[in-house]
């Protein structure tokens, strides 16, 4: 009985210990699944202070932001600005050191320069993505500055394009995309307006820089206009590599062919990319050709020698008023709107236009018009992409965009040429790629919203 008691004596603690053991061990358990959510929380906030600011919280505005529009206006002001004044080395060279050539084959040089601005965009877009803008905007400004002075040495064919269409070219092309994806980090809302304000600067580099080459080459020769144009470019390039500064840490990703293809897939990407090449097949001829033309149709040197400021100054309005209307109605609705509105009065104005008047009326409206559609094709793709890839994006649309720009001066050149000497077919060639892009961009636009005229895209 004894040894019976003991055993159930010892069963009962038993029991009983196994029941007193329980709580604890379930408690630990709750006590680790807490722990281990902590754990989980701290380590998601700690992602999220290493990834930096939150890519969708866009400022909108503030000192910073517009600080950064105000450096993007002068890296813009002496990149696309300079390519904005090529037409008067068109002129300049054909008279001068390169009058043994063609106008085609003069007409290689500029047309180069705005291939390599615009086709190096696959390059330091993805550079500005991968390692933010300092160092692009560093390399681009000293290979820009460089290329300028070089030009300034250059009598030969192969000097001028190796110095102006080849190094300064490519720095241009380091300052204009790490601006624009520095710049679409602090906008959304206003993105339009402000990529509208900052883009201005080519406009008004368009204005300033060729007044400045035709009243310095008279004056001091062509090889100090080039140093005296370098080291003003040079003065803007020191303010614009301090103030733009993206919102957004750069993401490092490693480089690959495939990823250059990726947006094309997209229908929207594609059709657009196809708009800006027809865009920019057109686009720069009257800013190439103007001044040739106005001279060969008998217009006084005065007047011929300022359209192209001309064409860039009414296009300092055309960025920046229309622009705002992009952020109001849709960016894409405008940018359709202006750039078949640019084509037409290719065919309706300055194809029958003969003398002063007419010819500077289209200027103007030219002027207006295209520059909306220059300014705003990033704000359209920044539409349909992720901020975080925008440098790469517009470059890689850009790159796909150059061949019009390469082919489309010495195209023109080649159809004066044909015409021993006449415009006609030129002005047909640029009224008609200009209407092409824009139901282009029509198309895209209707891939992404539908065909109704008042939807907001």
């Amino acid at each position: 009985m004894e040894v019976r008691d003991d055993a159930k004596s010892q069963t009962l603690d038993t029991s009983d210990d196994s029941e007193s053991r329980t709580p604890p061990r379930e408690k630990n358990v709750a006590d680790l699944t807490a722990a281990a959510a902590v754990a989980e929380k701290a380590r998601d906030q700690n992602n999220l202070a290493a990834t930096g600011p939150d890519p969708d919280d866009f400022p909108d505005g503030g000192f910073r932001a517009w600080l950064c529009i105000a450096g993007g206006f002068c890296t813009v002001f002496s990149s696309f600005g300079w390519v904005n004044c090529i037409g008067v080395f068109q002129d300049y060279y054909q008279t001068h050191q390169l009058a043994a050539y063609s106008s085609s084959t003069v007409a290689w040089i500029p047309a180069t320069e705005s291939f390599v601005l615009f086709f190096l965009g696959t390059v330091s877009g993805k550079l500005a993505d991968n390692y933010g803008p300092r160092w692009p905007l560093l390399f681009g400004s000293l290979l820009h500055v460089y290329g300028l002075m070089m030009t300034s040495l250059s009598r030969e064919y192969y000097q001028i394009f190796l110095s102006q269409s080849i190094a300064s070219a490519i720095g241009t092309s380091f300052l204009f995309y790490p601006t624009i994806a520095a710049a679409g980090t602090w906008f959304k809302r206003h993105r339009a307006l402000a990529f509208g304000i900052m883009v201005t600067g080519s406009s008004v580099g368009g204005v300033v820089l060729p007044i400045l080459v035709q009243q310095l080459l008279p004056r001091v020769g062509f090889g100090w206009t080039m140093r005296i144009t370098g080291f003003f470019i040079l003065g803007l390039l020191v303010f614009g590599n301090l103030a733009v500064a993206s919102r957004l840490p750069p993401v490092k990703k490693p480089w690959s062919l495939r990823e250059y293809f990726v947006p094309f897939a997209e229908v929207p990407f594609l059709l657009l990319a196809i708009g800006s090449f027809f865009v920019y097949f057109g686009a720069f001829l009257p800013f190439n050709f103007i001044i040739v033309e106005a001279k060969n149709d008998g217009l006084p040197a005065g007047v011929a020698d300022y359209l192209v400021p001309v064409v860039n100054a009414a296009s300092i309005f055309g960025r920046v008023f229309p622009a705002h209307l992009g952020d109001v109605y849709g960016v894409f609705n405008v940018c359709v709107l202006f750039t078949l509105f640019s084509g037409v009065i290719s065919l309706a104005i300055w194809l029958p236009a003969a003398s002063t008047a007419p010819v500077v009326v289209f200027a103007v409206l030219y002027g207006f018009a295209s520059g909306l559609t220059v300014a705003i094709i990033p704000a359209l793709v920044a539409s349909i992409s992720d901020v975080r890839k925008l440098g790469f994006r517009v470059g890689t649309l850009y790159a796909f965009s150059s061949f019009g720009t390469l082919f489309g001066s010495p195209i023109a050149g080649a159809i004066v040429g044909a015409q021993h000497g006449g415009y006609t077919g030129l002005k047909i060639f640029c009224g008609l790629a200009l209407i092409t892009g824009g139901l282009f961009i029509a198309a895209s636009r209707i891939t992404l919203v539908g065909p109704g005229l008042f939807v907001r895209k």
